[in-house]
């Protein structure tokens, strides 16, 4: 299982940056704040469950899918705090905290996030190691080329289906854990195949008991839908449209961060709703940060960038979306231009 990328910064641009951060106090733990949030979280959930019992003779009851996709959200970046160690000091603790909220609240695989995600923090945006850089949707002309049928559709057409394509993406996650859980030795798998195991049992188990087969039927296509697009949303803007690496680019650690992530400007609702990810350039140079502290942290990380002569950048929310939406539209151009002149020619 990969460990999450400790900051290291020696013989690099990054060490006076590394060392203002540290002196502000930013990299210390927030336990007892974590303790706090994550109480918070517990009981509203535990309070939208309990609606779905009081309401389940009502349609309305499919209102607290919302809730409940948007509170799973917040669970799951408590499940991403812990796999950077941001939340104490004892790695076991985050390993097994991890396990339990992905496996046994989410019914994700911890494990495969966290494989995944530190592979993406240690090579953003690069098209051969990054693995969130790959997949149905095509970031570069290259990825691109050469598909057809319903892949080739897909790709022409990306940029418009993106969104839509969210709301298959918290069903995806889960199914994506699980095959690589089925994939590792029987040992190491055993207990969070457990855990997600029990996970469905309790989640159909209480839908199926107090909703009607229809009713809950829709309620976990709702909730997944809300749970993969407000997911999906908080993680598409960070680096759709920024640099892009190939090959044996050479960069130095703090370029290779900042260049290939975007920050999302907002206020306190956006902070919110993306759980302070939107400070996605702090979090990329400080991964084991606690996120609480990036904003904190990101006038300091910009005036930095702005001393050194390094381009920081930071947008809107709309704005960043289009950015993002603008790229993938012009990386499936050549395929779009090869389909219309296969149509003319026919």
């Amino acid at each position: 299982m990969a460990r999450p990328m400790l900051i290291s910064a020696s013989g690099s641009d990054f060490a006076p940056l590394l060392r203002e951060i540290r002196a502000a106090g930013l990299l210390e733990r927030r336990t007892a704040y974590y303790t706090f949030v994550i109480g918070i979280n517990l009981a509203l959930l535990a309070a939208t469950w309990a609606g779905i019992v009081v309401f389940a003779h009502s349609w309305w009851v499919l209102m607290l899918a919302l809730p409940l996709g948007i509170l799973n959200t917040r669970a799951a970046f408590f499940a991403h705090d812990a796999g950077h160690q941001q939340i104490a000091s004892s790695r076991r603790l985050h390993d097994w905290f991890g396990r339990a909220y992905g496996g046994l609240l989410l019914g994700m695989s911890y494990d495969w996030w966290n494989d995944k995600h530190n592979r993406h923090h240690a090579n953003p945006n690069h098209t051969d190691k990054d693995p969130d850089v790959g997949g149905v949707l095509a970031f570069t002309p290259e990825r691109a080329q050469g598909r057809t049928g319903l892949h080739g559709w897909l790709t022409r057409n990306q940029a418009r289906l993106f969104l839509p394509l969210l709301t298959l993406e918290g069903l995806h996650l889960k199914y994506s854990g699980v095959r690589f859980l089925l994939g590792r030795p029987r040992g190491e798998a055993r207990l969070e195949l457990g855990l997600i195991g029990l996970h469905l049992m309790l989640y159909f188990g209480t839908l199926f008991m107090v909703l009607s087969p229809g009713r809950a039927l829709l309620f976990v296509l709702i909730h997944h839908m809300v749970f993969g697009v407000h997911l999906g949303c908080v993680f598409a803007p960070n680096h759709k449209g920024m640099e892009m690496l190939h090959g044996n680019t050479q960069w130095g650690f703090i370029e290779k961060q900042v260049l290939t992530s975007r920050n999302v400007n907002g206020g306190l609702i956006t902070d919110w709703m993306m759980g302070g990810l939107n400070y996605q350039i702090e979090h990329h140079l400080f991964p084991n940060m606690p996120r609480s502290n990036l904003r904190h942290a990101q006038p300091m990380v910009a005036d930095y960038c702005s001393r050194i002569g390094l381009p920081y950048l930071s947008t809107g929310l709309i704005e960043s979306y289009r950015i993002g939406l603008r790229h993938l539209h012009e990386a499936s151009a050549e395929l779009r231009a090869d389909r219309a002149l296969v149509g003319h020619q026919s």
